[in-house]
């Protein structure tokens, strides 16, 4: 039996960030992985996926070259070379680990953890044979989870799609209707259009990317619909139905419809990959479908964690986004330490959508500020007034910022745009730090710059805007 301090179930941004944070402090640590190291994110989702999109906004690109006087003859695109591509950068993200795990003399161990009664963890191959026995006196759960299925539905993957199985598609549906319209379906939806398909998008809530504020989703809604997606909201999906290699779904609310398309993307959330790992025999406490943890990502039994998209922290509505699980991988093991460290402050978590136009965002919509009983200023500033955005004929989009009247504190930040997923860490710093609109206006940024509309939008909130 090998014996280790820390022992890190799951490989994606939580575990193995945690194993490697345990190993800076002095632990021996160990890593189980089923699959690749990297976990999800690096391997089908938050990497891979960038590739694809990238790919999809330089194809844009060249459609509209002309606008900068450039002339491209008779652009054409093959998609198996383009997923290809995508998988390199998943492939070299997997051994960037691999490396890191040698770096921080991590002991890697291949197949899936199990936790007895005693607390002993039985590393089992694919086949079920057991292959390492470890004792370990803390053990992180961090196995992630999966995508969230539609009813009975199964994913084929060749036409009932998950996240997975449309990154890996080869050959462009003609036709792709996408159920949900969070990150996941708006960036899918925005790849295939690019690339041709005749794309339609299924929400059940009255705006897309519904935990955005509705300004920001709205420029997102109105770009894609002038890009020839068609968008549903109010409208909830009955069933789909495979015939003959068609996926047929039928809608009831605000629309009722039967939609006829070659693939259909189920992009409805995930659930956690709580299962077969012996916790309901050791009376592990769930919550809400997932692994109930404390402020200091600890279950009701002893020595054993949990972080990540397989944690819930009661009541805390904390986003299933792979930052936040690396974030609380080093908080966990930290704490074990007994490092005096504060607690995740999850109000200060970016939120990113990768589409164009990108979303990001940080802390409350201007809907939520005001039902929590604020009063507050809201500064808004194009991007059509911003002299880099012109310069660069990436005008779509703006930046609203709310603030708390009475202290000038900054509550939520909010950009739809080109770079938004860049420009969105000033704001969390701000946020994180307490920051306030008059500090904001006295922050020198640079011209010309996307970042000058972030200065004017505090400048419209209070009063003191120069370019509008």
């Amino acid at each position: 039996m090998k014996t280790f301090d820390v022992t890190v179930i799951g490989s994606g941004p939580g575990g193995y960030t945690a194993a490697i944070r345990a190993s800076q402090l002095g632990f021996s640590t160990a890593i189980i992985e089923r699959d690749k190291l990297g976990g999800i994110c690096l391997n089908w989702g938050c990497i891979p996926t960038k590739a694809l999109l990238k790919d999809a906004e330089l194809y844009n690109t060249i459609k509209k070259i002309k606008e900068h006087g450039i002339s491209v003859d008779k652009a054409s695109f093959e998609l198996s070379k383009i997923i290809d591509r995508s998988r390199k950068v998943a492939l070299a993200s997997e051994r960037g680990v691999q490396y890191l795990m040698k770096k921080n003399n991590i002991t890697v161990i291949n197949g899936s953890g199990f936790i007895d009664k005693n607390k002993t963890i039985l590393v089992k191959d694919k086949s079920g044979n057991e292959v390492e026995k470890i004792s370990s006196k803390h053990i992180i759960i961090a196995t992630g989870a999966r995508p969230r299925t539609l009813g009975n539905l199964q994913f084929d993957e060749k036409i009932v799609l998950s996240s997975t199985g449309a990154m890996l598609k080869k050959e462009l549906p003609q036709k792709i209707t996408i159920v949900g319209s969070g990150a996941i379906g708006m960036e899918f939806a925005y790849f295939f259009n690019a690339f041709g398909s005749d794309v339609t998008i299924i929400e059940m809530l009255p705006q897309v990317l519904p935990v955005e504020d509705n300004e920001i989703a709205d420029v997102v809604a109105k770009e894609f619909k002038k890009n020839g997606i068609k968008i549903y909201t109010d409208t909830k999906t009955d069933s789909v139905e495979i015939k003959n290699g068609k996926a047929y779904t039928t809608v009831s609310g605000k629309t009722n419809d039967t939609f006829e398309s070659d693939a259909v993307l189920i992009a409805i959330g995930v659930m956690a990959n709580k299962e077969n790992l012996g916790l309901e025999e050791l009376g592990v406490e769930m919550y809400k479908n997932g692994i109930k943890v404390d402020k200091n990502y600890r279950t009701n039994i002893e020595g054993i964690y949990a972080i990540g998209d397989v944690a819930l922290i009661e009541p805390s509505g904390k986003p299933w986004l792979a930052h936040v699980a690396s974030a609380e991988g080093i908080n966990c093991v930290e704490k074990i330490k007994g490092l005096s460290v504060p607690d995740i402050e999850y109000d200060n978590i970016p939120g990113c959508t990768y589409c164009q136009p990108q979303v990001a965002s940080v802390g409350l919509t201007e809907k939520e500020a005001r039902e929590k009983g604020y009063e507050i200023k809201v500064g808004k500033f194009p991007f059509s007034a911003n002299g880099k955005s012109r310069a660069t004929g990436e005008t779509v989009g703006l930046v609203k910022l709310i603030f708390d009247a009475k202290y000038g504190e900054l509550l939520g930040g909010h950009i739809v745009g080109n770079e938004a997923t860049e420009l969105i860490s000033e704001l969390v710093t701000l946020k994180t730090l307490e920051g306030t609109g008059e500090s904001l206006i006295k922050i020198i940024h640079a011209h010309p710059s996307l970042s000058e509309a972030i200065l004017e939008a505090a400048g419209v909130a209070f009063g003191e805007a120069i370019n509008i």
